[in-house]
């Protein structure tokens, strides 16, 4: 199954189809509602949440067909199930059309299986609507068969694409707390984006016009993009890749498609040369205690219980 999955991703396919669909959709004129259907407000997608209503009311319809007498209620959880599938499709695609190649193309696959889902639980609804219930109870199971196919995609882009995670969540536990120098005031040319290493960590330092310095990891929460390659405005930087906007003093995301604000570096000058470190509160306790990240980083080993 795995090699499978691997060889949908690697197979160049279907890649103009994918183009010619992501082109339109990031052309639709949707303004801040594209925002919401991303899940900016919520702090992570909004796709994961909304497939649980069409999910949950078919696969309930699909246990009580397994019993005699309760065809209303069925047909009941059916419709609502079409009807919640649309936000989930919405959501679905917004998300889509900023992924990597290879993530659409497994992601493409997903929503053809959803899609087929859909058509067979509309076509089972008219069944028992018309009292045809033991062909439409048919096509109930068939399309819960498709939605687990798509189901398992669906998990394969989340959990081994990392499609829709916080791809810096990561930075507050690999970076150890203390100042650390980046660089001379000099290097930090005012109002431009200056990448850095910390712990081994991209930082991005932006030095503005009046002497304050900002810092925030450097690789986009979205999809990993590059935020030094980006462009510096207005007090925030956007990403080269998908366009997702993150305000410099807090690194909070102020456009989508990135769902998690950008983790933010408190920031000082101290004779001639810029320092960083992470807050205190964003500094993570660990199972062998407050200050391990210190130690390790130090002798290059983790600290004994």
């Amino acid at each position: 199954m795995l090699w499978l999955l691997d060889a949908l991703e690697r197979d160049p396919g279907r890649d103009q189809l994918i183009d010619a669909l992501g082109r339109r959709v990031r052309a639709l004129p949707l303004g801040r509602v594209r925002d919401i259907l991303h899940g900016t407000w919520l702090g992570h997608p909004v796709h994961p949440m909304a497939i649980h209503l069409p999910i949950g009311s078919w696969m309930s319809a699909a246990v009580l067909d397994l019993k005699p007498g309760r065809s209303r209620q069925a047909d009941l959880l059916v419709a609502l199930g079409l009807a919640g599938a649309v936000p989930a499709a919405a959501t679905g695609l917004t998300d889509w059309a900023e992924l990597h190649r290879e993530q659409q193309r497994v992601g493409l696959v997903h929503a053809v299986a959803n899609t087929a889902a859909v058509g067979l639980y509309g076509a089972s609804l008219v069944l028992r609507l018309t009292g045809r219930g033991r062909a439409g109870r048919a096509l109930g199971y068939l399309g819960l068969t498709a939605v687990g196919a798509g189901g398992l995609l669906g998990g394969h882009l989340a959990y081994r694409q990392a499609a829709g995670v916080n791809h810096a969540e990561e930075v507050p536990h690999v970076v150890s707390d203390g100042w650390h120098r980046v660089g001379g005031v000099d290097e930090f040319p005012a109002g431009e984006a200056v990448r850095c290493v910390v712990d081994d960590v991209p930082v991005l330092v932006v030095r503005e016009t009046g002497g304050e310095v900002h810092a925030l990891a450097e690789r986009c929460s979205h999809l990993a993009g590059p935020l030094s390659e980006g462009t510096v405005a207005d007090g925030c930087v956007q990403c080269p890749w998908h366009g997702s906007v993150f305000r410099l003093s807090d690194g909070w995301n102020v456009e989508g498609p990135a769902t998690a604000p950008q983790p933010a570096f408190d920031t000082r000058v101290v004779d001639g040369h810029v320092e960083v470190r992470l807050p205190v509160e964003a500094v993570p306790e660990t199972p062998y205690g407050s200050d391990a990240l210190a130690r390790t980083s130090t002798d290059g080993h983790r600290p004994s219980k």
